[in-house]
């Protein structure tokens, strides 16, 4: 970085400093309200989320007890987009400064699966839960991302981290990472990852109900494709990818139909700040109707426990897909290119027990030369070493939490 860029950064993070300070002070006029304990917060990727990822497993506990009589908890969910769908017993309200102040001043809990708005102040008596959205990575977070952490990022990051009560885990190897990936001194504890429930609880269910919702045969084969995201540097200015995807469709549904039989789809999933996006995405070759685009559905692990194979380059997703122990395959075909910009990956490719190949043709020889009791072997191996807990039960433990937490009050 020359003079000139350095100078420009340290101007962009002086102004957001300021931003944040004159922000935090709407944050202290609000807190003139009291805190309702029975009230919860949520938003996922910073409000640009809809109703997906851990903290809609734990809206779902927290509903389901409330229809049984055993709570009275008022959800409410900070979004940029109100016209999302979400269940008529949340209260979805805009994402503006007075009304993020307001709610998040006034709760009793607070559920994310991203950092809080820079400039956030949270008050005593409060409970602030981090879900974080990813279970085991591939990709490097935090401290791990070395000199490639742009500074505005830790700075965010250490604000956050230091008013967060909880980080949840669903293995060993999180809890582990999360103290420099997060840059959390805090409490971790081991509950399990509520999005994953999903995949142990309603495996069938949501077979069904994919293929019904996107008109495809029942006895239609899925794979997934669900490419990480893309973007941030150290100018300050975030960014996401368009580049064009230069998977090869037709050849990865040939060769999954030759290995494993049936007709198969290719369901499209981009991360939620590139689906707003689509329309500039270039995809090699379409496949004709076998690829299905599922970006605007809120909640991945949804469309996961409904398929019967995953692809992805670096996203953590596969390792919730392997959950399943569905063939689960990587296409890394930049990841030069890709370390350079995010960092050393915490694992080598190679050791992971998923199938990689850099290019089609060696996808394709992954998914015909799949070696279905190999693949479990490694699966199994990898889970122990890195001490996967995940049972279907974590959202019953965080919501176990909350309750916990409030009669403290």
């Amino acid at each position: 970085m020359d003079h000139k860029q350095e100078r420009s950064l340290n101007l962009y993070i002086t102004r957001r400093k300021v931003k944040a300070a004159l922000q935090g002070l709407v944050y202290r006029i609000c807190q003139v309200f009291p805190i309702n304990q029975k009230k919860v917060v949520m938003w996922t990727f910073e409000g640009g989320g809809g109703y997906g990822c851990s903290p809609k497993y734990v809206a779902e506990e927290i509903l389901k007890r409330n229809h049984e009589g055993k709570t009275d908890y008022r959800i409410v969910w900070i979004m940029k987009d109100t016209k999302k769908e979400f269940p008529e017993e949340i209260k979805k309200v805009k994402d503006t400064l007075w009304n993020r102040a307001y709610h998040l001043s006034t709760a009793g809990t607070w559920v994310s699966n991203t950092r809080t708005f820079y400039g956030t102040r949270k008050r005593k008596k409060q409970n602030y839960i981090q879900t974080w959205h990813a279970t085991i990575c591939i990709k490097p977070i935090g401290k791990y991302r070395g000199n490639l952490f742009p500074k505005m990022a830790y700075l965010v990051s250490e604000a956050d981290s230091n008013i967060i009560d909880y980080v949840l885990s669903g293995s060993t190897w999180c809890t582990q990472m999360y103290r420099d990936g997060l840059l959390y001194n805090g409490k971790i504890i081991e509950t399990g990852t509520p999005r994953c429930d999903v995949l142990i609880n309603q495996r069938e269910e949501k077979q069904k109900q994919i293929r019904q919702e996107y008109r495809i045969p029942p006895e239609g084969k899925l794979i997934l494709y669900a490419p990480t995201f893309r973007g941030g540097s150290q100018g300050g200015k975030r960014s996401v990818s368009t580049e064009e995807t230069t998977v090869d469709f037709d050849g990865v549904i040939k060769a999954l139909e030759k290995r494993f039989g049936g007709e198969w789809y290719v369901l499209l999933r981009l991360h939620p700040q590139l689906a707003a996006k689509m329309e500039r995405l270039r995809i090699r070759k379409n496949s004709g109707n076998r690829l299905i685009d599922v970006s605007q559905k809120a909640d991945m692990n949804e469309i996961i426990a409904g398929v019967d194979a995953f692809l992805t380059d670096y996203s953590s997703a596969i390792f919730e897909a392997a959950l399943l122990e569905i063939p689960s395959y990587i296409y890394a075909d930049d990841m030069e290119e890709y370390i350079a910009d995010r960092g050393r990956l915490f694992f080598e490719i190679e050791n992971l027990p998923f199938p990689a190949a850099s290019d089609n043709q060696g996808l394709v020889n992954n998914i015909l030369m799949f070696d279905e009791e190999k693949y479990k072997s490694k699966l199994e191996k990898f889970m122990k070493e890195t001490g996967v807990m995940e049972d279907g039960k974590a959202s019953e433990r965080v919501v176990d939490l909350i309750e916990e937490r409030i009669s403290l009050f």
